[in-house]
């Protein structure tokens, strides 16, 4: 052979043995991410973190022959804000993820106060500070994804729930049927939903957030959320139980 063609056939040799290598290779320069990542790159997927936004109005009046909340407060809609994070400690094969989760949120509802007496609204201002928070188990069914590549993910939550509350009249410390404005709600937490998987929309940019940050799923959900937040029934806790969807963008990790 002369050496000419031991060369081509040298180089040929280094090329394929370079091109798996290169068919995984990814880095970042001045643009961003670039290299595409392909096979199963995936990296170790055990958390969960969610930004989360909802309806919240308190059955306060619930259960009472008068209707205080209402008649301070009024019906309209108030939302809460929030954040949950979740460990996703166990992986079931060909169903999903399971493991705690805790969250928070927060809502004030603020109003000017009738007159007892019916003849109008008082000049002070009547505020309502209500912050719930929950420690749940999550499952979430991602084999939905995963197998069957249907970008969609049922999930559910259950657990106990706790909420602080505070109000004030004007400048002052306001007073619930003889009780200092301030106080704790307890019970049950539940909910259910759904997430749409956003990698579809642009897988590549998908697998280089996972490849640089380790961000292995983004979504957008949709949940139907049920603190029972009354203390087991109980009627010396003020009722702040509430029935709501809840909006938000969710990131694995």
């Amino acid at each position: 052979m002369s050496s000419r063609r031991r060369a081509c056939a040298a180089f040929a040799t280094a090329i394929a043995l370079l091109l798996p290598a290169a068919a995984h290779a990814q880095g970042v320069d001045d643009f961003g991410g670039y290299g595409r990542v392909r096979g199963n790159a995936e990296t170790k997927q055990d958390a969960a973190f969610e930004l989360r936004i909802g309806r919240y109005l308190p059955e306060v009046d619930k259960g009472l022959t008068t209707t205080p909340f209402q008649d301070t407060f009024g019906t309209a809609n108030r939302f809460t804000f929030g954040a949950e994070v979740d460990w996703q400690v166990l992986r079931i094969k060909h169903l999903g993820t399971l493991g705690p989760g805790f969250g928070w949120s927060y809502t004030k509802f603020s109003e000017r106060a009738p007159f007892a007496d019916g003849s109008g609204l008082s000049a002070s201002t009547t505020r309502l500070n209500i912050m719930p928070m929950y420690v749940v188990a999550v499952l979430r069914a991602d084999f939905i994804a995963k197998d069957l590549k249907v970008p969609f993910v049922p999930y559910a939550k259950f657990g106990f729930g706790y909420a602080m509350w505070w109000s004030s009249d004007g400048q002052r410390s306001a007073t619930y049927q003889g009780e200092k404005g301030k106080g704790g709600s307890y019970g049950v937490t539940y909910a259910l939903g759904g997430m749409f998987l956003l990698d579809v929309l642009d897988e590549d940019d998908a697998k280089s957030a996972d490849g640089i940050m380790g961000i292995n799923n983004s979504y957008l959900f949709a949940e139907w959320f049920r603190p029972q937040l009354d203390g087991f029934g109980s009627n010396k806790v003020l009722n702040l139980a509430s029935s709501s969807w809840v909006l938000g963008f969710a990131l694995e990790m």
